[in-house]
């Protein structure tokens, strides 16, 4: 079982975060940041960074402030959308379809930089084949955006260059199509050189530490669960995948799997198909939760093992964009172990010290900046951070002057065509598609679309609901309905309806928004409420085949209201 163990690892990011990560390394070799604050022009695809980044919030206003400015694509008119100079409302799950519509008109309108292209990047006459379908009227009919947007988001783009940042959000890898979504969007970036110059998408330096990746022989690696279905998530994450753990813990094949130890995630409330995930849990021989608080997962387990908080440790903390490093300050003790100092007394009782050698956390971290020539006590010194590598542009160029890659991509260019995916056998274009369980799903059954996990701002996924104080802003569950939606099943505000979707079924308060607050066939249901817990209606059968992620963002429902 310990052999096994070794090679199952998981987190949330294979929901969250991994998707965008597999999408901007594969064309790019790297998660670029925007350089917003001097954006001439800032695009936000499915972001909305007043309730997930508030820092930037910030950078956005500085740069509008210089007279830069704000474009949001979103199927939400969000906080983010509110301060817009144009809002962009698609429908879910059909950014992709925008970003080709985008690139057709970009490259029949000579708006490309080709030298840029010819130099830095690998697969453009694929590229441009393929956006040739993507014409103005196919694209408006499937987003519902229409051409006089399009005109407009295009003016945007002629206008400011290559000072450009569009950035995606978790909107987009939340789709049966969401790594594809997002390299369609990067492929603009790369299309208008807007790649490591003042304003543009930036390939930024790292602090040089040394890497805690563990390599195993590929026979072993071989049987990590969901290596084989995904490849890409597994070589460039190190992460198995966590839907297919459930498969697995109710199937015991291909061998058997009896253990879990958590710390820091609350699945029963933040995965899809919950119904599945609680099921699989309860079938565990040892299930161990590290928290702070009795979750809704911690509820299920063997044992609960009291957390230490941030407060209670010493971290290193990265800004990418700004390429500082912060080492936090350990404020209190409150005698808890912190994840390094319980996780290394597991393996010095399981004979693993090898793996985790350093005598606490403190240690590791002195390891981990070994390289940089920094010790922890110079570091620390810094309190608002330590800026290791100032923002510079044209990093590209000179690396190619240098003689080395100008990008960390297997041809070492810009790849609109992924060596990734060509090493594997599979489509290496950012091709959109829809899920084939969703197409073939009747619309008379399912006739709406559910949007879940939409941000709002006193909550953090499943998290604070425990805190009276922020829990009364929002106490309960809403399903956010288009007034005319609402109408057609004669609902009003506050009553209480039925969702249902081939998954499972949950009741729920309706809220009627603004007509230009949703789009109109869709829903949305934020997630984190355990008695209206919407990952119920979210299946694990539609995965974006590249990542693996489930899509949450367009679900087939059906509403029904009831009546007492």
């Amino acid at each position: 079982m310990c052999f096994w163990t070794r090679t199952n690892y998981f987190s949330n990011d294979t929901q969250c975060f991994a998707g965008r990560y597999i999408a901007y390394n594969m064309v790019f070799g790297t998660w670029p940041g925007g350089d917003l604050r001097n954006s001439r022009l800032v695009v936000m695809w499915g972001s909305n960074p007043p309730a997930s980044h508030s820092y930037w919030t910030q950078d956005i206003n500085e740069a509008r402030d210089k007279g830069g400015k704000l474009i949001v694509v979103d199927t939400m008119y969000t906080e983010m959308a509110r301060i817009a100079d144009h809002y962009i409302q698609v429908k879910p799950g059909t950014d992709s379809i925008l970003a080709w519509g985008l690139i057709k008109q970009l490259i029949d309108r000579d708006m490309v930089d080709l030298e840029f292209v010819a130099q830095f990047t690998k697969g453009f006459d694929e590229l441009k084949e393929y956006a040739r379908s993507f014409t103005q009227e196919f694209v408006s009919e499937q987003t519902g955006v229409a051409i006089e947007q399009m005109e407009t988001i295009l003016a945007c783009y002629k206008e400011s260059g290559n000072s450009i940042s569009n950035w995606c959000g978790t909107g987009l890898e939340h789709q049966a199509n969401g790594v594809n979504n997002v390299r369609s969007v990067a492929y603009i970036d790369a299309l208008i050189g807007a790649v490591d110059v003042p304003g543009g998408m930036m390939t930024m330096d790292g602090f040089g530490v040394q890497s805690l990746h563990m390599h195993m022989d590929p026979e072993v690696e071989a049987r990590a669960i969901g290596s084989q279905e995904f490849p890409i998530l597994f070589n460039m994450r190190g992460e198995c995948h966590t839907l297919r753990l459930m498969n697995q813990i109710l199937s015991q094949e291909p061998y058997p799997f009896k253990g879990l130890i958590m710390t820091a995630a609350n699945p029963v409330l933040t995965n899809a198909n919950a119904s599945k995930v609680i099921e699989a849990f309860k079938a565990l021989d040892l299930l161990v939760v590290k928290e702070l608080y009795m979750t809704e997962t911690a509820e299920l387990a063997h044992y609960v093992i009291p957390a230490a908080s941030y407060m209670e440790r010493s971290e290193l903390q990265y800004n990418g964009i700004n390429q500082t490093v912060k080492l936090t300050e350990k404020v209190v003790d409150l005698g808890l172990q912190n994840e390094y100092d319980f996780f290394k007394g597991l393996a010095d009782r399981l004979g693993y010290t090898d793996l985790l050698p350093w005598e606490n956390e403190d240690a590791l971290n002195a390891w981990l900046i070994e390289p940089t020539g920094m010790s922890l006590e110079e570091l620390a010194s810094h309190r608002d951070g330590y800026q290791f590598a100032p923002l510079t542009y044209g990093k590209p160029q000179a690396r190619q002057a240098r003689g080395e890659k100008p990008f960390n991509t297997p041809s070492g260019l810009i790849e609109f065509t992924s060596g990734h995916l060509e090493a594997i056998g599979r489509e290496p274009l950012a091709k959109f598609m829809n899920a084939p369980e969703y197409m073939s799903v009747s619309k008379e059954e399912y006739p709406l679309v559910l949007m879940t996990g939409s941000r709002k701002v006193m909550f953090f996924h499943g998290r604070y609901r425990n805190l009276s104080q922020v829990n009364k802003v929002m106490p309960e569950a809403q399903v956010e309905m288009h007034p005319s939606d609402a109408a057609w099943h004669n609902v009003v505000d506050g009553e209480m309806v039925r969702v249902t979707s081939a998954y499972g079924t949950i009741n729920i308060k309706v809220r009627v928004m603004h007509e230009a607050e949703i789009v109109a066939g869709a829903v949305q249901i934020t997630h984190g409420f355990k008695d209206a817990n919407v990952n119920i209606l979210v299946g694990d059968g539609v995965l974006d085949p590249i990542s693996g992620f489930p899509a949450l963002k367009s679900v087939p429902v059906r509403i029904e209201k009831i009546v007492h």
